[in-house]
């Protein structure tokens, strides 16, 4: 039968279970005889009677009983979970994807969505590190993280740390071996740390800043990873220079175990946002994400 005529199947069902074409059409806010002449056209496109009327009932016929029987609890489901899907509307659930760095993922995501998913356990948070510039909305992301100088212009982006600043570091041992550079220039004789980034299969630039003037350092040393964690590492045993955020490293520079170099140099970068496209109606479960992540 054509979709359209689901409504029709819906004013049997009701006149069925009233047993009255007065309290079915109320029920319905039909007119009687709209009612009447509904259900005679189902009937007559089926070819077979489904109610028989009398002057003071309406009662089921065979066929009207077995229709009543087999569609009754299929259309009874549609409605509870209609009911249910109107009381989730306003409920924080589902799962939200997000694509972000493993700086931002560790220090600014984690500490307060941990929070967030014990307080509400119907919602499901996937994160995906990466260092690439992800197109959100071709992988289905549902926002990413991103400086706030890389943010696109057509996206609604949201502050969740305050300015990123980097430093270079090493570890006591490595600086037992070479000595401490005084500009960006001596890293030239240095053992430095490289990031490999998955955009065009690049390493990433070092960047410093001293009045104003800003430089790049494309520097080079035995390794190269793609993270930033197991840049640490090695930084931690003396194996090479770091170039990491300052928060990252702050705890081993106060104990001692890194020491920060070049430090009239290090640039500050805008600060992490939460980015995503423009939506009239977001989930519940989303924007108590964007407020747990949001900083005034």
């Amino acid at each position: 039968m054509a979709r359209e005529n689901y409504n029709d199947l819906i004013a049997f069902l009701t006149v069925a279970r009233e047993g009255s074409f007065t309290r079915a059409a109320a029920q319905m806010g039909l007119s009687q005889s709209a009612l009447s002449h509904t259900i005679r056209g189902l009937e007559e496109r089926l070819g077979i009677r489904l109610l028989t009327r009398t002057t003071r009932s309406v009662s089921v016929t065979e066929a009207g009983e077995r229709l009543l029987t087999t569609l009754g609890p299929h259309f009874q489901e549609i409605d509870d979970e209609l009911a249910a899907l109107s009381e989730l509307k306003d409920k924080p659930a589902g799962t939200i994807r997000i694509t972000t760095a493993e700086h931002a993922a560790d220090m600014f995501l984690w500490p307060k969505l941990s929070q967030l998913a014990i307080d509400y356990p119907d919602v499901r948070i996937e994160i995906n590190v990466n260092y690439g510039l992800t197109d959100i909305v071709a992988q289905k992301f549902d926002a990413g993280v991103r400086l706030g100088d890389q943010v696109e212009k057509d996206m609604i982006a949201v502050r969740i740390s305050p300015d990123l600043k980097m430093v270079v570091v090493g570890a006591p041992a490595y600086f037992a071996r070479y000595p401490v550079p005084q500009t960006p220039r001596d890293l030239a004789n240095q053992n430095c740390i490289n990031l490999r980034l998955p955009t065009h299969d690049s390493l990433l630039s070092w960047e410093f800043v001293q009045q104003g003037s800003w430089l790049k350092a494309h520097v080079a040393g035995q390794w190269v990873f793609n993270t930033g964690s197991a840049i640490l590492r090695a930084a931690l045993t003396g194996a090479g220079l770091a170039y990491l955020p300052l928060d990252a490293v702050a705890p081993y520079l106060a104990g001692g175990q890194l020491i920060a170099v070049l430090e009239s140099w290090s640039p500050t970068f805008p600060g992490y946002h939460l980015y995503y496209p423009s939506r009239r109606q977001s989930s519940p479960a989303f924007r108590l994400l964007v407020e747990a992540l949001r900083i005034t």
